[in-house]
């Protein structure tokens, strides 16, 4: 008698099955949830599964539970009921076009040709319009579309669907949202991640992590070196592999850094250079107190203006240095913990001078300690010596 009620039971389920057609939009109870799919029962003791997937929302959370009631539209009757609530497919009739409206179900559609104010979409035999905004996340016009199928959501729905406004932006939006909530979850201070520079400003670059979420690399962190030219390191399209120093959560910012991939040029300067000995050096740029000498990228020390000595020339010292140049100098001091060189410059034309200059000319003298070239350099010298 059992196997008589079971044998019933699955002839109903199937002829309820049968009846039920591709295209075709069911109403059905979630009666399970998988790790991957869920079970609905569509009625007639028939059951059908949908993907979870398309179940959460934007954030990546379920958004429904057992017992809930859905609409969904039949995309298999192979092996089983499949339904699915994102894909009303071309077969789709003027009440599940409607339905789709409704419910915000996407359809799918094919772009005919461009016209004005936006394109022609073709769906299920209708015609539809989408504006040029709301074709693409940016602004598109042009031919790029045509021909192309793609989702779009129905956001306007009048004369019984023969006048359709779609949007394909809407879609997009969404899925980058999702896609946001996923790489969110992978930035954190410290993580080492690769993105596409959008755009690059003087202040430093905006770079995408993923699902539109955007980070700054601030010009101060692209390299060691001073960066005078932000364009010059990172362009618009570039891939580069960055590095998140700060994530403000409240205000939505992400800080990044790129010269913190490569070694820190001063965690050598100990071993490479010595106080009293005289170097080259590249003067990047004048200030009230001093000249900035970069002794190579990112190595930059101050010659500060007490240690030039008397020109007798009405703009002083400042006219002994011009940005660009390569200048002998003196190390004074070093200051691994704040990061800053003492330097003094040495007279041009001083065999000190020339040593370092003309390495071939006279090598030995430029390993030398400095010797005293009478100028206030000596004086500060002097005073930093321990007593």
């Amino acid at each position: 008698m059992m196997e008589e009620e079971d044998f019933a039971t699955m002839f109903e389920a199937s002829v309820k099955a049968k009846r039920i057609s591709n295209g075709q939009t069911v109403e059905g109870r979630i009666v399970g949830i998988g790790p991957e799919v869920a079970f609905v029962d569509v009625g007639g003791k028939g059951e059908a599964t949908i993907e979870i997937a398309e179940l959460k929302d934007p954030d990546g959370n379920l958004e429904v539970a057992v017992g809930d009631l859905i609409q969904a539209t039949v995309v298999s009757t192979v092996g089983g009921l499949t339904l699915s609530r994102k894909l009303i497919r071309g077969a789709a009739t003027a009440a599940q076009l409607e339905s789709a409206y409704r419910t915000h179900l996407p359809v799918e559609g094919k772009v005919e040709r461009e016209v004005k104010g936006g394109y022609e979409v073709r769906i299920a035999g209708q015609r539809a319009f989408c504006p040029f905004s709301q074709m693409d996340l940016h602004r598109t016009e042009g031919a790029a579309h045509d021909g192309r199928v793609y989702e779009f959501r129905i956001i306007e729905y009048k004369e019984g669907g023969r006048n359709l406004v779609v949007s394909r932006r809407a879609l997009l939006e969404e899925a980058q949202r999702a896609g946001a909530a996923e790489v969110r979850k992978s930035i954190v201070v410290g993580a080492v991640l690769t993105g596409r520079v959008v755009s690059v400003r003087e202040f430093g670059a905006f770079v995408d992590l993923g699902g539109g979420v955007q980070g700054l690399l601030h010009v101060s962190e692209m390299q060691w070196a001073r960066v005078a030219n932000t364009s010059e390191i990172v362009k618009p399209g570039d891939e580069i592999t960055v590095k998140v120093l700060r994530v403000d959560e409240e205000q939505q910012k992400i800080s990044l850094g790129l010269k913190q991939l490569t070694a820190d040029p001063w965690s050598q300067v100990q071993s490479a250079y010595e106080i009293g000995r005289v170097y080259t050096g590249r003067v990047t740029r004048i200030a009230e107190f001093g000249a900035f000498i970069e002794l190579e990228p990112g190595i930059e020390g101050l010659a500060h203006a007490s240690t030039f000595a008397p020109t007798g020339r009405a703009k002083g010292w400042s006219t002994e240095v011009v940005p660009g140049t390569t200048v002998a100098v003196e190390i004074l001091t070093i200051d691994l913990e704040k990061k800053r060189i003492g330097l003094a410059l040495v007279p041009e034309g001083s065999s000190r001078a020339n040593a370092v200059l003309d390495p071939e000319e006279s090598k030995p003298e430029s390993a030398q300690p400095a010797e005293s070239f009478g100028s206030m350099a000596d004086t500060l010298r002097a005073a930093l010596k321990p007593r």
